[in-house]
C-alpha cells in the first residue's frame, strides 16, 4: 500500500534534475552561438546576426526564470518537437557569402521580428516556457492578435537571417526547426486546452501565429 507513495519523491526529483539539465542546455548552447555570432560581428558588423543572437538570449534569461508550471506535457512527441525547434538558431552559421538583400532590409525585418518577440516575451514574463505546459493564461497586448505571437516574431527573424546568410546548411536547419515549432504550437494548445479559459481564449482569437495562414 505504501509503494506508490514511496515512488513520489523519486518522480519529484527526477522532475527537478530534468528541469536543471534542460536549462543548462539551453545556456551551453546559447554560450556556443554567442561566441559565433559576436566573433562575426565584430569581423563584419553584420547588424542581423547581432539581432537573433539577441532574441536567443532572451529565451536563455525567461528559460531559467520561468515559473513552475501547473501541466506538462512530458511526452516523446513533445520532447522531440521542442528538442527539434530549439536546435535550429544555435546550429546556423554567420555567412561567407553576398547577402541575398541589402542590410537595410534584413535588419528591418530583423528589428520587426524582435520587437515581436520581446512584446511577447514581456507579456509572458514568467510564463514563458519551452516545454508545452500550463503556466497561466495570458490573453493580453499582443496576444489579441495571434495566440504564438513569439513564434511569428521568430520566423521573421529567421527569414530575415537566411536572406543575409544564404547557405543550404542554414535554410535547412531552419526550415526544419521552425517546422517543429509550428507543430509545438499545436503541441501546445493541446495541453492549454483542458483549461476552459483557454478554450474561451482560442473563440476570440483565431489564428494561431501567422493571421490568414496558420
Amino acid at each position: 500500500m505504501q509503494a506508490p507513495f514511496a515512488l513520489a519523491p523519486a518522480r519529484l526529483d527526477a522532475e527537478r534534475l530534468g528541469d536543471i539539465l534542460s536549462r543548462a542546455v539551453i545556456i551551453v548552447l546559447f554560450s556556443f552561438m554567442a561566441v559565433r555570432f559576436g566573433a562575426d560581428f565584430l569581423q563584419t558588423a553584420r547588424v542581423t546576426n547581432l539581432l537573433l543572437l539577441i532574441s536567443e538570449m532572451l529565451v536563455v534569461a525567461l528559460t531559467v526564470l520561468r515559473r513552475t508550471a501547473a501541466t506538462v506535457d512530458r511526452s516523446m512527441r513533445a520532447r522531440l518537437l521542442t528538442t527539434m525547434s530549439l536546435l535550429g538558431p544555435p546550429l546556423v552559421q554567420p555567412g561567407h557569402v553576398s547577402p541575398m538583400l541589402g542590410q537595410a532590409m534584413t535588419v528591418t525585418a530583423s528589428v520587426i521580428g524582435l520587437g515581436i518577440v520581446i512584446a511577447g516575451k514581456v507579456t509572458l514574463g514568467r510564463s514563458f516556457g519551452l516545454m508545452p505546459a500550463n503556466r497561466g493564461i495570458v490573453c493580453t497586448g499582443i496576444y489579441r492578435v495571434v495566440r504564438h505571437p513569439i513564434y511569428l516574431g521568430y520566423l521573421i527573424t529567421h527569414v530575415a537571417f537566411v536572406f543575409a546568410n544564404p547557405s543550404a546548411w542554414n535554410v535547412s536547419v531552419l526550415m526544419i526547426g521552425d517546422a517543429a515549432l509550428l507543430l509545438r504550437a499545436v503541441c501546445e494548445e493541446q495541453t492549454l486546452a483542458r483549461d476552459t479559459r483557454y478554450q474561451e481564449y482560442q473563440q476570440l482569437v483565431r489564428w494561431r501565429v501567422c493571421p490568414g495562414l496558420f
